[in-house]
């Protein structure tokens, strides 16, 4: 009989006990602390199902889009592994943005966990170029253009931007060796988010959980079993539910219709536009004119969120206890919501000037709220406190 006293004291056991059960955690953490578990549950969905789509896919663009409709008509399951697939990527998007809101609004990516913030970024990074590559493996119409336009952005670095194209290419247009390239990378790099997913996850351990009351100091702590794995369970039927909606009800909802029909390099859409969940860096992208300022722009808007830990914050961080810093966040997340919007319209007035203003409004927040509001709200309280 295993003595239940020792079993956790075992090599691999005893670190998964560690980090899983006996984690010691804030008492006061909300359901929003749960975002960042959710998302590693739908990641391994997402490769699962990604794993079995690849059975039956060809990377090849005169059977690609075949090989599609086969797994949706023909393959026994094939129709629901791929819609789970399709629909999961934006739940994983949607998780992610609220969890990298909710480190934003609660200030998580000041010391100590600049490690946590900084390695999540670059998972974000990974996970943006994971699902573009991926988008493009249906080789319908909006894939294959939406290849053709974002790889041509490239173009624009000098020195080395035309070869840079043509490596992602495989030749002299997007072809067959794009795709295959494409395919390959898309199915390699999830385990390698999987990797820098427990470098997150031990970062945040090492340097432990912040709080919503926005202190650290003197919070009781419990172990994370079994109080939050209660309340991580309850997010994720709630995230099942919602995601089984677009899975089962309307599945085609959060894509373009256009990416069914097969690509075809003689006829350009009306309106080339990528995933909901990259058009606000589209948006950004399209708001300069000059094709070199805008490339530089639009990886900017992501590479910017890099410089957050470098930032100096209140000991107070709690955005309840900062009435301006918590208008200026809900303020931001009024200008990202508005450049999704924005990236899925026409380039044509008045959309052009709106998404300037928006592009200025979202470089503002990084580059001048950020580092001086925690200056003027310190300065406020002085001059409160005086009076």
């Amino acid at each position: 009989m295993l003595n239940k006293s020792i079993w956790y004291k075992k090599p691999v056991l005893s670190i998964l006990y560690e980090h899983l059960i006996q984690y010691g955690t804030p008492l006061n953490l909300s359901y929003a602390w749960g975002f960042g578990s959710l998302a590693g549950i739908i990641l391994v969905i997402q490769i699962v199902t990604g794993i079995f789509l690849a059975m039956h896919y060809t990377a090849h663009i005169d059977i690609a889009f075949s090989s599609v409709e086969n797994i949706m008509r023909n393959v026994n399951f094939g129709w629901l592994f791929r819609y789970i697939h399709a629909n999961g990527a934006s739940m994983f998007f949607i998780l992610l943005y609220v969890h990298m809101f909710r480190g934003i609004y609660y200030t998580s990516y000041i010391v100590p966990r600049m490690g946590v913030w900084i390695s999540g970024v670059v998972i974000f990074l990974l996970v943006m170029a994971t699902a573009f590559m991926g988008y493009i493996l249906p080789w319908g119409q909006m894939s294959f253009w939406g290849a053709t336009v974002i790889t041509n952005l490239f173009g624009a670095i000098p020195l080395v931007g035309e070869s840079i194209v043509l490596w992602l290419w495989g030749g002299f247009s997007v072809d067959n060796p794009t795709l295959m390239r494409f395919f390959i990378f898309h199915f390699i790099t999830p385990f390698i988010i999987i990797a820098l997913v427990i470098i997150h996850f031990f970062f945040l351990h090492n340097n432990g959980s912040g709080t919503n009351i926005g202190v650290s100091d003197n919070v009781f702590m419990i172990p994370f079993y079994p109080y939050f794995y209660l309340k991580d369970l309850f997010g994720f039927f709630v995230i099942i539910l919602f995601f089984s909606y677009f899975v089962f009800f309307n599945p085609n909802f959060l894509g373009h219709p256009d990416n069914y029909i097969p690509a075809n390099p003689l006829v350009t859409p009306v309106h080339i536009v990528p995933e909901w969940y990259f058009l606000p860096f589209y948006a950004i992208l399209r708001s300069i004119p000059d094709k070199l300022m805008g490339v530089i722009a639009m990886f900017a808007s992501i590479l910017i969120l890099f410089l957050l830990p470098l930032y100096y914050s209140n000991k107070i961080r709690n955005a309840q206890y900062r009435p301006l810093f918590r208008f200026f966040v809900w303020l931001f997340v009024a200008v990202f919501f508005n450049l999704i919007w924005i990236g899925g319209n026409p380039v044509e007035y008045p959309y052009v000037i709106i998404g300037q203003v928006l592009t200025f409004s979202y470089f503002v927040f990084f580059l001048v709220i950020l580092p001086i509001l925690p200056y003027i709200e310190l300065k406020l309280l002085t001059l409160f406190i005086t009076k």
